[in-house]
């Protein structure tokens, strides 16, 4: 079991640090160890940690040429992941389950509609790489942020969208915000999820070490693809992952 959750959590490393949507992977195998979900999806959510935080030095430069101002997104950042952590931890396990397919479902459909979505809203300029805030933006922001804390699975998607649709339309700078900001959320719902007690520790520890190794071996792998691969990555991704949700849902709900 713990060599499985080793294995696992270098894979969600890797794929945190590439495109997001490691918890597809890393989620289903911390419930098979037989924990209760809402546990399950703490555990992972520390599990998984390193990949974006690691991944962040990978990309330190293209965080140094943006020129945007993220001071403010980082406490919204760290302030709605505070809240979807809360929350998560008054939230029964039934109610939790079934909400998981059509959280991921919700981030792939806007990844894959970004560009029109973006075009529609106008928030930014063709010619600028940095985010033009408003309160829409804002409350964008905030809400990301809140869904990262609460449910760790498809955050990198969801961010990718999210900074797809302020403007960050090149791949790999918009990569390197959400690897930041992925981790930011996480690192505030690590805190509240350890001081709460849900989280399975000698399970998590397995998969930790594993998103570590994965985590270094992503942020250089995802630099090697074309922008064109790197997104069709991010949505199949997505939209497997959202599939497998709903039927693993009706499943049980048959069941």
């Amino acid at each position: 079991m713990y060599l499985m959750l080793f294995g696992v959590g270098v894979l969600g490393g890797v794929i945190n640090a590439v495109a997001g949507g490691a918890s597809f992977f890393t989620f289903p195998a911390f419930l098979a160890t037989g924990i209760p979900p809402i546990v399950a999806n703490a555990s992972n959510l520390i599990a998984v940690w390193p990949g974006n935080t690691i991944a962040v030095y990978g990309y330190r430069d293209h965080l140094h040429d943006y020129s945007g101002d993220m001071k403010l997104s980082i406490v919204i950042a760290l302030i709605g992941g505070g809240f979807g952590a809360l929350i998560l931890t008054y939230t029964g396990n039934s109610t939790f389950v079934k909400l998981i397919p059509f959280l991921i479902m919700f981030a792939t459909i806007i990844f894959a509609f970004g560009n029109t979505i973006s075009k529609l809203i106008s928030t930014h300029s063709n010619e600028s790489q940095h985010i033009k805030h408003n309160i829409r933006t804002r409350i964008m922001e905030f809400l990301f942020a809140l869904y990262g804390g609460f449910f760790g699975a498809g955050l990198g998607i969801m961010l990718m969208a999210g900074l797809q649709i302020l403007g960050i339309s090149d791949i790999q700078l918009n990569n390197a915000l959400k690897n930041l900001l992925g981790a930011l959320i996480s690192l505030v719902a690590v805190v509240i999820f350890s001081i709460s007690g849900i989280v399975a520790w000698d399970y998590t520890i397995s998969a930790f070490i594993g998103a570590i190794l994965g985590g270094f071996m992503g942020a250089r792998f995802a630099q090697w693809l074309s922008p064109v691969w790197l997104r069709r990555v991010v949505i199949s991704l997505g939209s497997f992952l959202s599939v497998y949700y709903f039927i693993k849902y009706y499943t049980n709900l048959i069941a």
